[in-house]
């Protein structure tokens, strides 16, 4: 059968013969987490995918979403998914069953939103926001607000969002205005607007709960004194009922380029002067629990980007296999017959192309969540704290990286189908336009590449981005001693040490006079560390399929272990010299961008 949003093999190779997931099962924190549950799981999700979300991602296009006199009606069709959504339990994965979650490895969450995502981005952007706010109640909130709010929110019986981006502020968060005043009651007042708030008003549910984030009347200026609110859009009382309505208003949403299915709101809080909510977490410290959530927010929109890249390949490999067109270029005479377009020297590039980056995002996304996991069943203080540097350095390569390739390839795939891909007959130009925000949104790809120079290069002085390169040096030494992948692994290496080289270039120009030389040139080092980090997850990809060949593999296993040896040696071979290149351009700190004069752009 075609696959056609995911492949499972590949899905399979990855949590069993890669990254060896039911190894979690060993902890008794994910004993039931056998293969067979694993296994099980991946394919509810996929049915659930394949069946019920794919059938309305056309749909949800074309009807987007409805404003009218501040109520949102979201796409009729997804309202039967969300509630097989809540029926299966799907929104809180890996979270603690007291509050309505399943508890189960994030890695498999992972593996479970490939397949989402794949199906239906938009849709699934509903519930994802509303497992973000649940945590956020989860790991700042008072018992109280636990009791009141959270198994609601996990069991998709109400919503949740985030309300955080202001017209003047944009990505300086530190620059908001929403104001908030405390009450004798020790709620608080908040007022002020808020945009581009994804899911912020809908018809899915009865109640939203939005947290907010605002600064308290006499706090500091700056991000140091924000604090983070629970906004319910019906307020609830202390027994749990739903009371008054909260003045907390859409007031429009957005007409954008994808994601219609998923409403963009703006929201004004305090209109008439009547928006309560209940401070979550401490005073003037917003800020940090947003950080906290940060990266598993990023790590969706890696998530997102894939999902859309991923049937964007799907798409494309079966189009290809079926459209008859032109001559094969070695075929002799006119008269020879058409071929699938499979055959065609470029579209095969364009193909492995595809693969090769689709694999390897799969790989590191799923063995970002790996880390989570096994941070979470670690007794050992250094150990949590080596997944957790890790996970850290990973997430603006999750995040940035990841996005960037997702559209090359979400691009591709119309490329391949030709005119007909530009069209709408076909699903590739609304994977493309739905791919684009998973740039912009969670910090635009600009600031990924930042975050990567400024914080987590020098994080735990260094150790953090060296325990990295040390785990890629590990595969690389695998792979030396199997027979084929000698000259890939030194050709891995040698990019293992130039980005060595540039990271120390990178963090000594950061320090010096020539700072922001140096922050001109991150996102060329975002863009190398994820080349590096790609050839790390295909050579790994490539040894476990070496190693399963030579044990001798079942006849239907061979093509794709050999698969999996064309796309690491596409990757390497084709790809790392760019990123030498890029490499030697950033070691010879060219400042032309910030040599030239605001005038020299031109314009006037």
């Amino acid at each position: 059968m075609a696959q056609l949003i995911a492949d499972r093999r590949d899905v399979d190779f990855v949590l069993h013969e890669q990254l060896e997931v039911e190894t979690l099962g060993r902890h008794e924190k994910f004993a039931e987490f056998n293969k067979k549950t694993v296994d099980m799981i991946v394919s509810e999700a996929r049915n659930l995918a394949l069946k019920e979300m794919l059938p309305t991602l056309t749909a949800g296009d074309e009807e987007g979403c409805t404003f009218e006199n501040g109520e949102v009606k979201v796409p009729e069709a997804f309202h039967r998914v969300y509630d097989l959504f809540k029926e299966g339990e799907w929104i809180a994965m890996c979270d603690n069953p007291e509050w309505g979650g399943q508890g189960m490895p994030a890695t498999v969450s992972l593996a479970v939103k490939n397949f989402f995502h794949g199906a239906n981005f938009p849709f699934t952007l509903h519930v994802l926001l509303a497992h973000g706010a649940g945590k956020l109640v989860e790991k700042f909130g008072t018992d109280k607000q636990k009791e009141l709010f959270l198994k609601k929110m996990y069991t998709g019986e109400w919503g949740g969002t985030m309300l955080l981006t202001e017209a003047e502020a944009g990505s300086d968060v530190g620059a908001l205005t929403t104001s908030a005043v405390k009450n004798e009651d020790g709620t608080y007042s908040i007022t002020g607007n808020k945009i581009f708030i994804s899911s912020g008003e809908h018809n899915f549910t009865e109640n939203i709960i939005h947290p907010v984030l605002a600064r308290i009347e006499g706090a500091p200026a700056g991000t140091a004194g924000i604090s983070l609110f629970l906004v319910p859009k019906i307020w609830v009382n202390d027994d749990g009922s739903l009371g008054e309505a909260n003045d907390i208003v859409c007031t429009g949403i957005e007409h954008k380029m994808g994601i219609h299915g998923s409403p963009t709101c703006s929201m004004t809080l305090g209109g008439r002067g009547k928006c309560r909510g209940t401070l979550l977490g401490l005073e003037n410290k917003g800020m940090r629990a947003m950080f906290v959530m940060m990266n598993e927010a990023r790590l969706d929109v890696g998530m997102q980007a894939l999902g859309c890249a991923s049937a964007s390949y799907m798409n494309a490999l079966n189009y290809a296999r079926v459209r008859i067109q032109g001559r094969s270029p070695d075929a002799a005479g006119k008269d020879a017959p058409g071929v699938p377009i499979i055959q065609h020297p470029d579209v095969r590039r364009m193909l492995l192309h595809m693969k090769a980056y689709t694999e390897g995002m799969r790989s590191l996304l799923y063995y970002t969540g790996l880390c989570e996991d096994k941070m979470r069943i670690s007794d050992d203080a250094d150990e949590k704290a080596r997944y957790q540097g890790r996970i850290d350095v990973l997430i603006p390569i999750a995040k940035g990286y990841v996005t960037d390739r997702s559209f090359e390839v979400c691009s591709l795939g119309i490329q391949i189908f030709g005119g007909y891909g530009y069209t709408r007959e076909y699903p590739q130009e609304q994977l493309l336009r739905d791919c684009k925000i998973t740039h912009i949104y969670e910090g635009t790809n600009g600031i990924q590449a930042m975050d990567l120079l400024g914080r987590k290069l020098g994080l735990n002085k260094g150790q953090a981005f060296t325990d990295l390169l040390g785990e890629m040096k590990k595969q690389i030494e695998t792979a030396k001693k199997i027979k084929g992948l000698e000259d890939l692994a030194a050709d891995a290496e040698k990019l293992a040490d130039k980005l060595a080289e540039t990271a120390m270039h990178m963090a000594k120009t950061a320090r010096s006079e020539k700072m922001m030389t140096a922050f001109a040139h991150a996102y060329s080092f975002m863009d190398i560390t994820g080349d590096a980090v790609m050839a790390w997850m295909l050579l790994w990809r490539a040894c476990a399929a070496a190693q399963n060949l030579e044990k001798g593999a079942k006849k239907k296993d061979i093509s794709f272990y050999d698969g999996q040896l064309k796309s690491a040696r596409f990757f390497i071979k084709s790809v790392l010299p760019l990123s030498m290149g890029k490499a030697e351009t950033i070691l010879e700190s060219d400042d032309t961008v910030m040599q030239m004069s605001e005038d020299a752009f031109g314009g006037k």
